[in-house]
Order: C-alpha cells, then sequence, then structure tokens
C-alpha cells in the first residue's frame, strides 16, 4: 500500500506541475515588469492550495498548535526545525499570511520551483560565498522592514531525523537587524513521511507555533549567540513535548 501510495502521489505532483508552470512563468513575466507585490496574496495562496493537496494526499494525520501566535500582520521572522522538505509544504500550508524562505542556492537550478521560490518572496543563499550570503541576508532584512514574512532554517540542512541541530547563530540577522518578532516552529513527523523509507507514508506529523520573542527591545549582548540558544531551546521543548504526547496516543 506505501508503494501504490506513492505512486499516485508522484503522478498528482507531476499533474500539478504540468498545470502549475504554465501559470508560474506568466506570474513570473509578471512580476518583472513590477506587479509582483500586487499580486502577493493570490500567489501565496495558489501555493497554499497546492501544499495542502500535497500534504492530504500523503494521508498524513496532521495536528496543529498555536496559530493563533502568527500575527497576520508586520515583519515577522519564522524560525523552524528542518527535518524534511516537506517542512517547506507544512509552514506555507499553516503560516496563513504570504512567506518567503532562505533557500540555499542549489534550489535555483531546479525548474519550476526555482519560479514558485522567487514569487513567494523567497531568496537563494550561497553560505560559501560570504560576500553573497551578507547581501542575500541584506535583501531579507530589507524585506521584513517593509513588513513582510520570511522564514529560516536556522540548522543549515535537513537534519533527517537526526534529532535538533544545533543552530547557526548568523542566520538571527534577519531578525535582529529588522527589528522583527522571532516566531518559532517546532515540526515533527516530517521526516517520517518520505525521506525515511522513500515511501510516502500516513504518519502522526505535529506543527507546534510558539508564542513570538521580541526582539527589539533586547540588549546587544542577548542578541545572536543567546538569541538562537533560546529559540533552540524553545523548539526543543516543544519538539519534547509533542514526542511525548504522540506516544501517549493509542
Amino acid at each position: 500500500m506505501p508503494l501504490l501510495i506513492t505512486i499516485v502521489d508522484f503522478i498528482i505532483v507531476g499533474i500539478a506541475m504540468i498545470i502549475l508552470a504554465p501559470l508560474g512563468i506568466g506570474l513570473f513575466l509578471l512580476s518583472c515588469v513590477g506587479l509582483k507585490k500586487p499580486m502577493t496574496g493570490a500567489i501565496y495562496k495558489i501555493a497554499q492550495i497546492w501544499s495542502l493537496l500535497l500534504i492530504a494526499c500523503t494521508g498524513c494525520k496532521l495536528t496543529v498548535r498555536g496559530k493563533e501566535h502568527i500575527p497576520l500582520q508586520g515583519g515577522l521572522c519564522f524560525v523552524s526545525n528542518h527535518g524534511s522538505i516537506f517542512d517547506i509544504l507544512l509552514i506555507l500550508a499553516l503560516a496563513g499570511r504570504p512567506v518567503g524562505f532562505i533557500a540555499k542556492k542549489e534550489l535555483a537550478l531546479i525548474p519550476f520551483l526555482n519560479i514558485w521560490i522567487f514569487l513567494l518572496g523567497g531568496l537563494f543563499i550561497d553560505r560559501k560565498n560570504i560576500r553573497q550570503a551578507v547581501s542575500t541576508m541584506n535583501r531579507g532584512i530589507g524585506r521584513i522592514k517593509q513588513g513582510e514574512a520570511m522564514v529560516i532554517f536556522p540548522e543549515g540542512t535537513r537534519s533527517q531525523g537526526k534529532g535538533l541541530l544545533p543552530f547557526r547563530a548568523g542566520s538571527f540577522k534577519l531578525a535582529t537587524q529588522s527589528g522583527a518578532p522571532i516566531l518559532p516552529i517546532a515540526i515533527t513527523g516530517s521526516y517520517e513521511i518520505f525521506e525515511k523509507t522513500c515511501r510516502i507514508r500516513a504518519v502522526p506529523v505535529q506543527v507546534t507555533f510558539i508564542p513570538p520573542i521580541n526582539t527589539a527591545c533586547l540588549p546587544p549582548e542577548e542578541r545572536r549567540q543567546r538569541l538562537a540558544d533560546q529559540v533552540h531551546r524553545l523548539i526543543s521543548q516543544a519538539l519534547e513535548s509533542a514526542e511525548a504526547l504522540a506516544q501517549q496516543s493509542p
């Protein structure tokens, strides 16, 4: 059964890509002539529906906590653990507002996906090129100052079932230098959906939105590393709570 579900899901993804590719190209061309901002809400709604469809196709048992903590307006920096590629779909589906992702440069080479990352306000970062990385982060800071929301995965790579990895303190520049609040996200179970066995499985998945942290009033000595430690601790505690609840479920 998992193999059949996997085949069906990949067929659905392929059909969705064929349908959405021309739309994405059209929206990309319109954005190049200055019409991206007026279309932001529509672009996000399309991405949200697509994400919800793919999540539903996996059959995963999704539990969401803390959505009421998400401010729907104003600059915001989502900070999430990152166990699986499905984390992106989960955040797109549940954020309730347009979000852009800080994505590794390799994703810019993937057709269709690169267009939609761009349309959603995402930025591609080359961590091996310090000058380019700084420039990318500065663009992200500018967007947050304009009232947009950005998502970072401060572990720097997918943990793939290895638990919560250490955070890169530099990732938190998006929040500290923009003065925007940080909203931590804890995601459990996403790695088991596909990447653990390379087959789609209907597993329990929990997404917890933790109350935001106001960074504007933080003294300089508490920024970056102390802030990274604080967010790491909050996400770790939320992950432990989610796992404990999962073990208690029948």
